[in-house]
Formats: C-alpha cells, sequence, structure tokens
C-alpha cells in the first residue's frame, strides 16, 4: 500500500510528530511503502480561490504542492498528523488541505483511506470535537474511507507521561494497516 503521512506540526520531535513516526513504525513493518511530507518545510501557498484549475488542475501557483499532489494522487491511505493548538488542524496542514480543491474532482473518485493523528496538550477529551468534526468532514465530502486514528489528549510535550501509550496506538495502527 502507498501510505503518505501529512504531517502538520512545526516542531519536529513534539507529539505529533512523535506519534506519526510510530505510525510510519509500524506501517512499514507491515511492508507498506510510506512517505512522510513535512509540510512546514514546504513552501505552499493558501488557496486563492481563483478557480483557474477547475478542481482538476493544475493549480496556477508554482510551489510545493505540485510534488504534493502527485504523491497524493497516487497514495492509498492519507494520514493527516496535527498538534491541536487552537480547536482544529494546524494552520499549516489546513493549508495544504486547502489546496486539495485544485484536483479534488480527481481525488473524491479514488476512495483513499484516511487516519487521523492528533496530539492536545489539555487533558480535556473535548478540546478534540472540533478536530473530529473537521476530519469527518473531510473524509465524507473528499469520499476517504476512515481507517482510525488516534487523539493524544493531556500531552504537552513528547516527554509527558501519556505519550507513549498513545505512540504506541499509533504504531498498531500502522501495523494494522495493509
Amino acid at each position: 500500500m502507498e501510505i503518505t503521512v501529512i504531517e502538520g506540526s512545526p516542531h519536529l520531535k513534539g507529539v505529533s510528530s512523535t506519534m506519526a513516526e510510530r505510525f510510519v513504525e509500524g506501517a512499514r513493518e507491515a511492508g507498506n511503502n510510506v512517505e512522510v511530507v513535512s509540510v512546514p518545510r514546504l513552501k505552499v501557498g493558501v488557496c486563492r480561490a481563483c478557480e483557474a484549475c477547475g478542481r482538476s488542475g493544475p493549480c496556477v501557483q508554482q510551489d510545493d504542492m505540485t510534488a504534493v499532489r502527485s504523491r497524493i494522487l497516487a497514495s492509498d491511505m492519507l494520514v493527516f498528523v496535527t498538534p491541536v493548538y487552537f480547536c482544529g488542524f494546524s494552520a499549516q496542514l489546513k493549508t495544504v488541505i486547502d489546496r486539495f480543491y485544485s484536483f479534488s474532482a480527481n481525488l473524491k473518485t479514488r476512495g483513499t483511506a484516511a487516519v487521523l493523528i492528533a496530539a492536545s496538550a489539555d487533558r480535556e477529551d473535548w478540546t478534540m470535537d472540533a478536530v473530529r468534526i473537521q476530519y469527518d468532514s473531510l473524509c465524507r465530502y473528499m469520499g476517504f474511507r476512515d481507517a482510525g486514528r488516534v487523539l493524544a489528549v493531556g500531552c504537552p510535550s513528547a516527554q509527558s507521561p501519556g505519550v507513549r501509550d498513545f505512540s504506541d496506538q499509533a504504531y498498531l495502527l500502522g501495523k494494522s494497516v495493509s
């Protein structure tokens, strides 16, 4: 299986990135081909809503999203990885998702599987409500098949006590996909 992990955290060793690493480890052990796209390291502009793409591309912007687009369209599974700062996907991840617009006509018909990995410093489970809604809506609109999620709460840093348990869940989720 071709898997693309789309990491939306600016912290290379943060909680969501740590969980993503464990997912990747499990997925590779299960025999999958996994590529990680670290969005904060790319130059990706916001969607301009110019409609030039006609939802099947190409986008008029010449930036790193061109390569990301190719990888996404070649994937059987997309893994969305995000820290939760203020009730939703990180701005970095949301920028890439908004750019799906330029090829949504092609992406919607693929039946791609999707996974969500998210981390929040807050201990309250309700802090993940907006992320759940955002992800569920994305899956519904794009025709993605939800293949699982790991939602880590109470994890302000990668050294937090609960991170190991959530990272193990991400590893097992990765190991289960094939």
